[in-house]
């Protein structure tokens, strides 16, 4: 069975770039996320000690305690927090500083999966896991993870979850990650299953980016999609879309769910849970899923 996990990234920044620290999703409308996530059926909120500068973490925590409702968290360690140059990695002492703050700021005595959230070239993954696992052994965590990484560390590890960037236009992990944790039994949990929005249809072949949208802000990996093959192959998609009667974004969403574990969703807004939602009831048959999939091969 796959599970949605809720993204809290963008609550209070947007993600790990302290440039936007006290910006992105503002309080209200956060709880109001959270809020409408849980009522759904959604009880998995994923975030890092780094989105927002720790506000992420901050309002989830508040969030909890107002509900009255505990969900399964996942955090991540890696980013600074201030922007302060060093101020990042994964060494053993700074782990342990970090999980504390975290669990400080959730409001919790541990957290259910805890994540490198990219690797650091100046320490051992070896040191990064044997503190975690301590970290196990302490209760903080029940169990790690490791977010961006490729099949060599995977498979050198053996985490508890495994959460990488992948979508109809990032297929990449198809070729050995995924096949490896099928096998092994590690769950496979996405981000970014819309790619940065790219999925949605908002954006048009030879139109300006919407203004507030991720290619605004933070175009980072997604700009060598501003071009005609990948306008080509959403074509592809919204006749595909349109003819189940469903949103580019539901049936993204969906082809993502059918060939993972899950999906973390990442909402700015209430109201883009819709297509999630949608997808959530959206059968693909496995003759779909590589059919669509091959819009974008």
């Amino acid at each position: 069975m796959t599970e949605v996990a809720l993204g809290c990234g963008n609550f209070g920044g947007v993600g790990s770039a302290p440039a936007f620290f006290g910006q992105g999703i503002e309080h209200d409308e956060a709880f109001a996320i959270m809020d409408r996530a849980w009522a759904a059926g959604i009880s998995w909120f994923d975030t890092g000690d780094a989105y927002g500068g720790g506000t992420s973490e901050r309002w989830i925590g508040e969030w909890i305690r107002e509900r009255g409702v505990r969900p399964k968290l996942t955090t991540k360690v890696f980013h600074s927090m201030t922007g302060t140059p060093g101020d990042e990695g994964l060494a053993p002492d700074r782990i342990r500083r970090q999980i504390a703050a975290s669990l400080d700021r959730l409001g919790v005595d541990h957290v259910d999966f805890y994540l490198s959230h990219q690797p650091d070239p100046d320490v051992p993954l070896a040191e990064t896991v044997a503190c975690f696992e301590s970290l196990c052994d302490d209760g903080l965590i029940g169990a790690w993870g490791l977010s961006n990484y490729a099949l060599a560390e995977i498979r050198d590890t053996g985490p508890a979850l495994v959460q990488n960037s992948f979508s109809l236009l990032e297929q990449d992990d198809e070729e050995d990650v995924l096949p490896h944790c099928r096998a092994h039994g590690i769950p496979y949990v996405p981000f970014g299953p819309l790619a940065g929005g790219w999925l949605t249809g908002k954006y048009k072949r030879g139109e300006e980016y919407p203004e507030g949208s991720r290619m605004t802000q933070r175009p980072g990996g997604y700009a060598h999609y501003n071009a005609d093959a990948v306008f080509d192959s959403l074509d592809a998609l919204a006749d595909e879309a349109a003819s189940r009667g469903v949103s580019m974004a539901a049936l993204a969403f969906a082809w993502v769910m059918h060939r993972c574990d899950g999906a973390v969703c990442g909402p700015n807004q209430a109201t883009h849970l819709d297509p999630v939602l949608e997808a959530m009831q959206l059968e693909l048959t496995n003759e779909d899923v590589v059919r669509i999939g091959g819009f974008f091969s």
